[in-house]
């Protein structure tokens, strides 16, 4: 079967190198891929050209005779491309438009919460700034500005001060910094708790929960900094006990799905639920339509089952009837980034000691914001630059291998957090 994923991430690098493992692959097209896919497997190949909009995807798998496609982020499901494919009789692993609206629109995920009846935060949309600034100082702080589109995952502030928050609005809503995106902008109440990852793959009626995750989402150690992509992630989640992922999986996802199904809407893919879990209570704080990233990466190397028949299994609706098996180790992935990331990250700066990175048992470097120059050099080409994952008995032990990995790579300027997994090292890691 011949394969073609769509995006350059960790996550693609992640799903890449996990189709690989299927007997069934035969050939996996990364569309644009990194430098992870550019080598190293002789499986998996970057796309040349083939362009990134709709039509010139369709065209490319087209001509390629492609088997199966698989949507890394969410830009694309958002803009139709599986509607897209699916109209031309090509074979999509993602939701459709109208189901990826639970992540283009974050005031879209709040009427299907509450027609689902699924607990969230307390909340306002407003496409009015004065408006906004209005409810904010009627609620008082701390509270929480969304721009209510996407903003790869650096339109939300948490505010501890009014001031902050009417500040927040401002850059969203005046200064126009997340542009179409901050048109409209949530406000609502800051949650207590822990918050956790939770992903399932959605068939249009069964759900099928994988491991639980958490993710870094803060640039500085202590969860401290402005928001990024991801700073590291680690499987699974203490604070996930047995009961809490039953519930999310009966309480959350299955509501959501039914609702959606209310609607018309048949969401087939992956369904990302942000939880906040406080005293036993879960809290749905956003909805992606998408594997997380960096928590795909800790997720692949757990997976035992062959990724390529739960994919098909979603698509063809009987994820009732498939069995997922998990490594009972624990995973990490701690992101290396570029100097000036998030804001400015510095770029074209040649990688070392990947090899000997490589060469740490039960590790992986997945490969994020890098390429392969003319001379075969791995340099830096964004923000998040490298996801090293590993395996090990505990959450501690994994973390300690993924740092191991760490110190062997260096390019000027780079960066990781050196706290990963804080929040679990001191709970048990023997969970769903």
């Amino acid at each position: 079967m011949k394969i073609l994923i769509i995006g350059g991430g960790g996550r693609e690098h992640a799903l890449a190198w996990k189709l690989a493992q299927s007997p069934r692959v035969t050939e996996i097209i990364c569309a644009p891929g990194n430098g992870g896919t550019a080598s190293g497997n002789a499986k998996i190949r970057n796309a040349a050209d083939c362009g990134s909009d709709n039509e010139s995807l369709l065209a490319f798998a087209t001509a390629q005779g492609v088997d199966l496609t698989v949507v890394g982020p969410e830009a694309p499901l958002t803009e139709g491309i599986v509607d897209a494919f699916e109209a031309r009789g090509l074979r999509i692993f993602g939701p459709g438009r109208a189901g990826a609206r639970l992540e283009e629109s974050k005031t879209f995920t709040k009427e299907i919460l509450a027609e689902s009846g699924v607990a969230t935060a307390a909340y306002g949309s407003f496409q009015d700034a004065g408006e906004a600034h209005a409810y904010i100082d009627a609620q008082g702080a701390p509270i929480v500005v969304k721009a209510d589109g996407l903003a790869a995952g650096k339109g939300v502030t948490v505010c501890s001060g009014l001031a902050e928050a009417h500040a927040a609005v401002d850059e969203a809503m005046v200064e126009n910094a997340f542009g179409t995106a901050g048109a409209t902008v949530v406000i609502e109440e800051l949650l207590l708790g822990e918050e956790a990852s939770f992903i399932a793959l959605v068939d249009g009626e069964h759900v099928l929960p994988l491991a639980s995750s958490q993710d870094h989402k803060r640039i500085g150690e202590g969860d401290t900094g402005p928001n990024t992509g991801g700073m590291g992630a680690y499987s699974p989640a203490p604070i996930v006990t047995g009961p809490l992922f039953e519930r999310a999986t009966t309480e959350v996802c299955e509501p959501v799905v039914r609702a959606l199904r209310a609607r018309g809407i048949t969401f087939k893919g992956v369904l990302y639920a942000g939880l906040m879990i406080h005293e036993g209570r879960l809290q749905v704080l956003e909805f992606n339509v998408r594997f997380g990233d960096p928590e795909c990466q800790t997720l692949m190397m757990r997976l035992k089952t062959d990724l390529l028949d739960l994919i098909d299994a979603t698509i063809e609706g009987t994820l009732d009837q498939v069995q997922i098996e998990w490594d009972p180790r624990a995973a990490a992935c701690v992101v290396m980034a570029a100097e000036g990331y998030p804001a400015a990250p510095k770029k074209g700066d040649p990688i070392a000691g990947l090899q000997g990175a490589a060469g740490v048992v039960d590790a992986f470097v997945f490969h994020a914001g890098t390429k392969r120059d003319e001379a075969g050099q791995t340099t830096t080409s964004g923000g998040r630059v490298l996801g090293i994952t590993a395996l090990g008995a505990s959450i501690q032990a994994a973390v300690e291998r993924a740092y191991e990995a760490c110190e062997k790579i260096t390019w000027p300027g780079a960066r990781y957090r050196r706290d990963i997994g804080h929040r679990a090292l001191h709970e048990d890691s023997n969970r769903p």
